[in-house]
């Protein structure tokens, strides 16, 4: 892997350091041309790696968790147990144990691993921007397209499991968790080579079997804490309340701090990043 040494070039849109000055008071722009206000860092990054991880020809594989939910919404109705039990208990579990994970692995390692991996990173890493304006920025990118696909299916698998009054816990649930979980794929992502092996690692080794059966693990789980924000806010007795993890807006805050705490490290390790290309 070779270093790079400075870096040089931004982010098209963003605001640079070199730039032309500004014509004389009074004068007039040259004939042809027109003046126009660069934008801000990190509109420019957010709206490039919409652009650039997020394409048109991939968003179409985002109503894939509104099918999967509205799925598991309808078997929760072959359980015989009341609408909000059911949907607990089996859509729920499979929104926030599957569905917003493995949604949030996809799209937090296509904002940055993947670049990284294909040694494309190298374009953003020179740009003249602060290192956390564009973790932040990508964070931004990965956690509006996961809301864009996971409040649907929120909706959609609690409507389908005949329990439209727990939506609104369900996306309060998928928003702060999604919020989490891109963080902290954003975060592996510069920090290991092979991210998406470690993040499934996480989601399905730590999370899942480890966080299961340990709750200290469990309480700094994005699975859990999310499904405890929906416990919080949604009406009846779940299975999956387990004690000494926060429910309701308490998760929500146990999650923000999981998301605050992973960009902080993901903007630390950008800084110490190593650049290589793709065939390093």
């Amino acid at each position: 892997m070779t270093d790079v040494p400075e870096r040089e070039e931004g982010i098209p849109g963003a605001t640079a350091s070199r730039t032309a000055p500004p014509p004389p008071h009074g004068a007039s722009s040259p004939a042809g041309t027109r003046s126009r206000r660069p934008r801000p860092a990190l509109i420019a990054v957010f709206a490039y790696t919409l652009r650039a991880c997020v394409p048109a020809r991939r968003r179409a594989v985002l109503v894939l968790p509104t099918l999967a939910a509205v799925a598991f919404g309808l078997l929760s109705q072959a359980t015989g147990d009341p609408a909000p039990q059911a949907f607990s208990s089996v859509a729920g579990l499979a929104l926030f144990g599957l569905i917003v994970p493995l949604a949030c692995l996809v799209l937090g390692d296509a904002v940055l691993g993947a670049e990284v991996r294909a040694g494309t990173l190298a374009f953003t890493w020179l740009a003249p921007v602060p290192f956390p304006v564009i973790v932040v920025g990508r964070w931004l990118a990965g956690w509006a397209a996961a809301v864009g696909s996971l409040v649907p299916a929120a909706v959609a698998g609690a409507v389908a499991a005949g329990a439209p009054e727990s939506a609104g816990p369900a996306v309060a649930g998928v928003v702060a968790g999604s919020a989490a979980y891109i963080a902290v794929f954003v975060m592996i992502g510069c920090t290991v080579r092979r991210a998406a092996v470690w993040s499934l690692a996480l989601v399905f080794l730590v999370e899942r079997l480890l966080g299961a059966a340990l709750t200290g693990i469990a309480q700094l789980s994005p699975t859990w804490e999310s499904q405890a924000v929906f416990n919080g806010y949604a009406e009846g007795t779940f299975d999956q309340v387990r004690d000494g993890i926060p429910q309701g807006g308490d998760a929500i805050v146990r999650l923000a701090l999981i998301t605050a705490v992973t960009l902080a490290v993901a903007s630390w390790r950008l800084a110490h990043l190593r650049l290589s290309g793709a065939g390093d």
